[in-house]
Parts: C-alpha cells; sequence; structure tokens
C-alpha cells in the first residue's frame, strides 16, 4: 500500500515524473482537442483496456510479448475515430526533431494514443479539413513541465455524467524518492459524484483540498448515481451516446515493459473507485503504463508504485472535473458552478 508519509510532487502533475512533458491543444469553437505526453528519451509502455467500446492506434505494440520495448510519445485525443490522426502529428514533429527508430535515413516515431467520444457537446463539428493532425502538432509544439488542467487539450469538450468532464493530473512522491503521476481525459458514461453533485467518489484519496475539499459523502450506502445528465442531453441531440476515460501512469522507477503492463492493469482500480460506473460496454477504458527508467524492480516495491498510480489516477479524476470552465453552448454545468455560492 501507498506509505502515509506519501505526498504529491511539487507540481501535482504527471510531469513530476522525471524527464516527461506534457502539451495541450485545443479548438473551442469545435470543443475538442488533443493531449500529448512526450520523453526526453523513448520510454517504455505498456497498456490495459477495459472499456467495452476503445478507440485506439498502434497499441497492439505495447502488448508484453510485442518486440517493440519503447515508444516516443503518447497520444490523447478528443474526437473519436477522426482524433487519431492526432498521432501523425505528433510523428510528423518528432521526424522532424529527428526522433524515432532508425530505418537507413528515415526515422520512424512510435505514437501509440486512444481518444474519446467528444462529437455531440455543443460544439461545432462542420469541419472540412480533418483537424487532429494540426491539433497534434500543436500539443507537441507545447509540450513543458507545466500544463493547465480541466476544460484544455483533449479534455475541452469532455462530458462526464454530471457535469462537465476534463483534462486531469497528479502525483505521488514516495519515500526514496521515486516519482509516481498520473493524466488523463475523463469523458464516462459514469458519474464522478455522489447524489448532490458535491462530493466526489475519489474523495478518500484527496490530498489537502486539491479538489475542493468536500470530503466523503455524509451518508453511507450509495452504489450508485442518479440518472446521467449526460445520457439526457445526448439523446435529446442526437438519439446516440458515447464515452470513455483514457489514461496514462507513470513512474521514474526502472520497470519491465512487463512490469509497465500490470501497473497499467492496477490503475484501473483507481479509476472504478473515482467513476461510478466504470469499464462499462459504453464505454473505451484504457490505461497505458509508462517507466522512463530501464530496468526491473523487485515485486515488493511494484507493489507499492502500482498501488500509488491508482491512487493517483483517482485523484486525477476528481482534479479534471474540479478544473473544467464554463463555455458558450455547453451541454452541462461545470461542477464548480454547481456548488453552493
Amino acid at each position: 500500500m501507498v506509505d502515509a508519509v506519501s505526498k504529491p510532487g511539487p507540481r501535482n502533475l504527471i510531469t513530476d515524473v522525471k524527464g516527461l512533458r506534457v502539451g495541450n491543444a485545443q479548438d473551442d469553437h469545435i470543443k475538442t482537442g488533443s493531449s500529448v505526453l512526450v520523453g526526453d528519451a523513448p520510454f517504455t509502455a505498456s497498456v490495459h483496456v477495459m472499456g467495452g467500446g476503445p478507440g485506439t492506434k498502434e497499441t497492439d505494440l505495447l502488448a508484453p510479448d510485442k518486440t517493440v520495448q519503447q515508444v516516443d510519445a503518447l497520444v490523447l485525443s478528443g474526437g473519436s475515430a477522426f482524433g487519431l490522426d492526432a498521432c501523425s502529428g505528433v510523428m510528423d514533429g518528432l521526424r522532424d526533431m529527428g526522433r524515432g527508430f532508425p530505418v537507413r535515413a528515415m526515422s520512424i516515431p512510435i505514437v501509440p494514443g486512444a481518444i474519446i467520444f467528444d462529437l455531440i457537446n455543443g460544439g461545432d463539428k462542420d469541419w472540412g479539413k480533418n483537424p487532429y493532425r494540426a491539433l497534434g502538432a500543436a500539443a507537441l509544439a507545447d509540450a513543458g513541465a507545466d500544463f493547465a488542467l480541466g476544460s484544455v487539450g483533449a479534455g475541452t469538450g469532455a462530458l462526464a455524467a454530471m457535469q462537465k468532464g476534463g483534462l486531469g493530473s497528479a502525483s505521488i512522491e514516495l519515500p526514496g524518492g521515486v516519482n509516481v503521476g498520473a493524466l488523463v481525459v475523463v469523458n464516462p458514461m459514469g458519474s464522478v459524484t455522489l447524489p448532490g453533485d458535491t462530493h466526489f467518489w475519489a474523495s478518500p484519496f484527496e490530498i489537502g483540498a486539491e479538489f475542493g475539499g468536500a470530503g466523503p459523502h455524509p451518508q453511507s450506502g450509495h452504489i450508485a448515481p442518479e440518472p446521467s445528465r449526460k445520457q439526457c442531453a445526448m439523446m435529446l441531440q442526437s438519439g446516440e451516446i458515447a464515452n470513455t476515460t483514457i489514461a496514462i501512469v507513470a513512474t521514474d522507477a526502472p520497470l519491465s515493459k512487463v512490469q509497465c503492463h500490470r501497473l497499467a492493469v492496477t490503475a484501473h482500480d483507481g479509476m472504478a473507485r473515482a467513476i461510478v460506473p466504470s469499464h462499462t460496454p459504453l464505454d473505451g477504458d484504457l490505461v497505458f503504463g509508462v517507466s522512463t527508467t530501464v530496468g526491473e524492480v523487485e515485486h515488493s516495491e511494484l507493489q507499492v508504485i502500482c498501488s500509488a498510480a491508482a491512487v493517483c489516477l483517482s485523484r486525477a479524476i476528481a482534479r479534471g472535473v474540479f478544473h473544467a470552465t464554463p463555455a458558450k453552448n455547453d451541454l452541462l454545468a461545470t461542477y464548480q458552478e454547481m456548488q453552493p455560492s
């Protein structure tokens, strides 16, 4: 389990993991965007999918038995299947930097990605040219250690069941100096808040008042949220419902690809603690597991890192919703708009 003296890193972002940067780009008229996690050097990665409707690119390469061990970047994007083109924009930018797997005079960046469905959220989707390649390139150009949360990047058009979703992140610094972090796009069918819209399912894992400090719900016995406002709004718009929460958990401890896969598997526990219900047939819930250092840790240390990753993901989910901001033509209000003045 995570040690009681664990604390957030200095930024309380996934970029507290040494060697990682995050970039975001969005189009507020379309209400969509893309986010990229890029390393100072290639990093070890794997993935685990638990939702019933995922949308991905190059994730087969991340299976523990596949040859590729490291990737150059990971992309999280809005846009449903259109959004997978954000990976191409990131590839273009990385190739211009000379990054990627060398093949004669060329380099081939390895850039897996995943998408959320945000095509019904009040934005104008009548674009001409697919915008996501440009959004991916812009997100890569924006990559840095500090970045905003909420209605930015791939979280721009995200919706949770009861309020706007968003881009979230959190970190933990473990005793001994190992850092663990999470980055997530919160767009689930399920709810991140209990009845009343104030208390987060993730509240037992909150550190300080990082998502408002409302604490646990005063009444026990809740097993499900109230009827989904998102579902009602989407049905009124088009009669369709689609969702997905996609995330990355990362550490600077040396993990093998097999251990990165276990990291991703365990981090889904954090998603289930923060979103009710999660991993439904209508969600494409997915977690990437990342290590920026080559090697392997003992099983006992891996257990602590995996536990920390699940906690980080729960906190990141709540933070993404807490920091969402209102915009014109929103289908749902933000968490903070719903709170008593």
